[in-house]
């Protein structure tokens, strides 16, 4: 194993995230009951997190990104495809959670253990080859060294 262990690359790129803006995760919040009537599916804030590829920061844990949306205002909107429609529900849902209208929700992320990765385990898309951590930045591509990865983005900002 190399010194470079995930959470020493994940450290330095959060260091150089310092002061970038940072996107909020949601989840699906169980839905109480009002009155004896049931309230809307809703999506609710979670943590924040740097959105860097297919990674989410966040201050002291990392996530696999899932579905990216924006959260609107439930409207009557007419659709031809079914998915436009889930889609937009899960809009309004994030807009009924707490979110701002057209704030950024990060809905389905997958959190990873940085430790298991350097332990030679996989974890969701981050790995270990040859002793050093990878990421894995596509389903049909190869992995890729996670520090130079992470450089190759922050390197875009």
């Amino acid at each position: 194993m190399t010194d470079a262990t995930t959470d020493a690359i994940l450290s330095a790129a959060r260091e150089r995230l310092a002061g970038s803006p940072r996107e909020r995760l949601g989840d699906w919040a169980a839905s109480r009951r009002l009155l004896g009537l049931g309230r809307a599916p809703r999506i609710v804030p979670v943590t924040d997190a740097w959105h860097v590829g297919v990674l989410l920061i966040g201050d002291d844990r990392v996530f696999a990104t899932g579905e990216i949306l924006r959260a609107r205002h439930d409207a009557v909107r007419g659709y031809t495809a079914e998915s436009q429609r889930a889609r937009s529900d899960r809009a309004a849902a994030a807009h009924r959670g707490g979110f701002a209208e057209g704030e950024v929700v990060h809905l389905g992320w997958e959190e990873l253990d940085p430790a298991a990765v350097d332990r030679g385990e996989r974890s969701g898309i981050l790995s270990l080859a040859a002793g050093v951590p990878h990421v894995r930045w596509s389903a049909a591509g190869a992995t890729r060294p996670l520090a130079d990865y992470l450089d190759d983005l922050l390197s875009l900002r």
